[in-house]
């Protein structure tokens, strides 16, 4: 059996509600982690919790609780609380999940100033505030894992990718420098580089909400000749936040079908 070790684990997922974020609660919660989700809705954030734990509980497995809390990651006192809350009804936290991102791609003429700046908020600042409370708390609990959401761009950025590209290129520098300051610590940090995956930022983008010619479009492009499933990506959250992964740190994965054109 491929006992992952992470039942008991504390574990916070930062765009839980909605597709990779989501997936990604839900495989940490079948392997028996206690799991936090957030976002800035509420009511859809505790909707999400009711929908993973009731699937949890009804695969027959013994696996953790999901709950979720409002939070917004782009607002430093949201981050506080969040982690506040999160001591108080679980005394610690074993396993952080950067995933709230959102896609922003276009030409250099067409960023604005205030794009530039949330942006960067959204998807640099976010995984610096909360590495930052997270990270103590990990030394007292002997170690943790941090997973940090990225893309193919970071590494190999393409015309009209900004700003995201030059955004998570920052995110995976975070990511080595975090992996190289907090090893002794064992505290291990990581990246996943996401190519086309079905989520559903592409379902909303679809007509009618049906993306299967989004789907069909994309895969054309990818090595593997498919998109990649929202699990795929939770698998490897899991298996990078898990003692199966004890030894791998300041790494970024391409999970991409080959799309990347770099390592």
């Amino acid at each position: 059996m491929f006992d992952l070790e992470l039942s008991g684990k504390v574990a916070l997922v930062t765009g839980g509600s909605d597709g990779l974020g989501r997936a990604a609660a839900h495989r940490l919660a079948l392997e028996g982690a206690l799991v936090v989700i957030c976002g800035r809705r509420a009511a859809h954030a505790q909707q999400a919790a009711q929908e993973i734990t009731a699937a949890v509980q009804a695969s027959g497995n013994n696996g953790g609780q999901v709950m979720a809390l409002r939070a917004d990651v782009t607002h430093s006192d949201d981050c506080d609380a969040l982690i506040a809350e999160i001591l108080y009804q679980h005394g610690g936290l074993d396993i952080l999940v950067n995933n709230a991102g959102a896609s922003a791609a276009m030409g250099l003429a067409s960023v604005e100033d205030e794009l530039w700046l949330s942006d960067f908020n959204l998807k640099v600042m976010a995984a610096v505030r909360l590495s930052r409370l997270a990270i103590p708390i990990m030394k007292a609990r002997g170690g943790g894992a941090i997973v940090n959401a990225s893309i193919g761009g970071g590494k190999a950025p393409a015309a009209g990718a900004l700003p995201t590209s030059v955004m998570r290129a920052a995110g995976l520098n975070l990511t080595k420098s975090l992996a190289q300051e907090f090893a002794a610590s064992n505290i291990r940090v990581n990246a996943i580089c996401i190519g086309y995956l079905k989520s559903m930022q592409w379902i909303r983008r679809a007509e009618n909400g049906d993306p299967s010619s989004i789907y069909e479009n994309f895969s054309q492009k990818i090595p593997m000749g498919r998109m990649g499933e929202a699990e795929e990506y939770a698998d490897l959250v899991a298996f990078l936040s898990s003692q199966r992964a004890s030894y791998i740190t300041g790494t970024a994965v391409n999970l991409d079908g080959g799309l990347c054109p770099v390592v």
